[in-house]
């Protein structure tokens, strides 16, 4: 479903990203490892068009998308649910999942039925769905967040640091919902610190350092990997 080859990415003369090749297939729950600033913020940036590759190849079903604008992804189905969750935090909880559906906005039974899948997932949000999204916890805050990118119905929806901020049993909560929206059918990218609970539910994964691909693997060779286990797990 997408493919980067040899991808590069240049702030003046400071290379932010090198060379990262990687694949995702359809169906599959994909992690991207990494330490605070390894790069991963930045991949998934320029994937979604708000940065533009010095260098390589973006595929997404077979074409190349490199260089198409952010709207245009989203339309393709490459959606992306940010770090820190970037809420809009006077609007209610309504009006923040009907932005999310913006490019769909003239699709009303969809847009409908969207907001039901949504719902399902999160059931809280139904409960406070006239409520302004400053008055939510941190973990309800963080499944608006992925609730506003999943009512643009994305093929392949990348979330960013989902677990930031949160308790651990929050955590634990926040993963099992992705692994059920990955069996619903969304392909999902997966870029997180917390290397425990993304290779629980992941198929396979990356390690990036430094803006590039280190290692990558299935989660069995990853878990059992003693430098990743020291660097990420702590054990």
């Amino acid at each position: 479903m997408l493919k980067l080859a040899n991808l590069s990415v240049q702030y003046g003369r400071f290379e932010a990203l090198r060379e990262i090749s990687i694949d995702v297939e359809k169906g599959e729950l994909v992690v991207l490892l990494g330490a605070n600033g390894a790069g991963k913020s930045t991949l998934f940036r320029t994937i979604s068009g708000l940065h533009k590759p010095s260098k390589g190849e973006i595929m997404f079903e077979g074409r190349p998308v490199q260089g198409k604008a952010p709207h245009n992804m989203v339309q393709l189905g490459i959606v992306q649910c940010a770090e820190g969750r970037k809420l809009f935090p006077e609007m209610s909880v309504y009006e923040n999942l009907k932005m999310g559906g913006f490019v769909h906005r003239k699709k009303k039974n969809q847009l409908k039925h969207s907001l039901e899948e949504v719902y399902e997932h999160f059931p809280i949000l139904y409960e406070k769905r006239n409520d302004p999204a400053s008055s939510l916890s941190g973990g309800q805050q963080q499944m608006l967040a992925i609730g506003r990118a999943l009512m643009s119905q994305p093929k392949l929806l990348m979330l960013d640091e989902p677990s930031l901020g949160l308790a651990p049993l929050i955590v634990e909560q926040m993963f099992n919902i992705i692994q059920e929206i990955n069996r619903n059918g969304t392909t999902v990218l997966l870029a997180e610190q917390n290397a425990y609970a993304a290779l629980q539910v992941s198929n396979r994964g990356y390690v990036m350092e430094n803006g590039r691909i280190v290692m990558e693997g299935s989660k069995e060779e990853l878990f059992n990997n003693d430098e990743i286990r020291k660097a990420y797990i702590g054990a």
